[in-house]
């Protein structure tokens, strides 16, 4: 007999057999059912018949109350940036105004090259002379990272508000090593 139409019955055979194991596997996902039937017992005609053919499968209690919604939509923060400044020491940072849903805060991102740990302190300064600092620890490495002041009720105008960042070297010294500002002017605008 030849190999060749050995292949293509086998071939035809598997085919074919797909759609009775689809119908013996069931449509049964992890509990819950698709109320068509299915699984062994109704493709055998052994399953207990419904008592109304308009009744809903059970759900497990695992699942009853558990919707599964799309995510959450999230609120708009509007952002005012100074120039992506870098320091010959190593320091590379941004810094920003954030709005959102009436509040404002300062961020500064950057990335520390210098290889060694420094400390940067973030101001944010509003109209009527609100101001807001925080201090944060900034290793050592090259990973990006970031500092935030917390989140204060907006007055004024946003563009009443701007935020600095400072780095500089954690000792006695405290030599400056960049200063980032959401308002700076781009290098060589004056």
């Amino acid at each position: 007999m030849n190999l060749r139409l050995i292949g293509i019955g086998a071939g035809v055979l598997v085919i074919l057999s797909l759609p009775l194991a689809g119908a013996i596997a069931g449509p049964d996902f992890a509990g819950l059912d698709d109320g068509k039937g299915g699984g062994l017992f109704s493709a055998l005609g052994l399953s207990e018949p419904r008592t109304s053919p308009a009744e809903p499968p059970a759900r497990p209690e695992s699942v009853v109350g558990r919707e599964r919604p799309g995510p959450a939509e999230q609120p708009r923060t509007d952002s005012r940036c100074g120039p992506e400044l870098s320091a010959p020491y190593g320091v590379e940072a941004q810094t920003c105004v954030l709005v959102s849903e009436g509040r404002t805060w300062g961020r500064s991102y950057y990335r520390n090259t210098s290889g060694r740990a420094l400390d940067v302190v973030l101001t944010t300064m509003g109209p009527a002379g609100r101001t807001v600092q925080i201090r944060c620890a900034v290793g050592e490495g090259d990973e990006p990272g970031l500092c935030e002041t917390p989140r204060e009720d907006s007055v004024g105008d946003p563009e009443g508000y701007s935020a600095v960042a400072e780095f500089a070297v954690p000792d006695d010294e405290g030599k400056l090593l960049l200063r980032s500002g959401s308002n700076s002017p781009a290098p060589g605008d004056g």
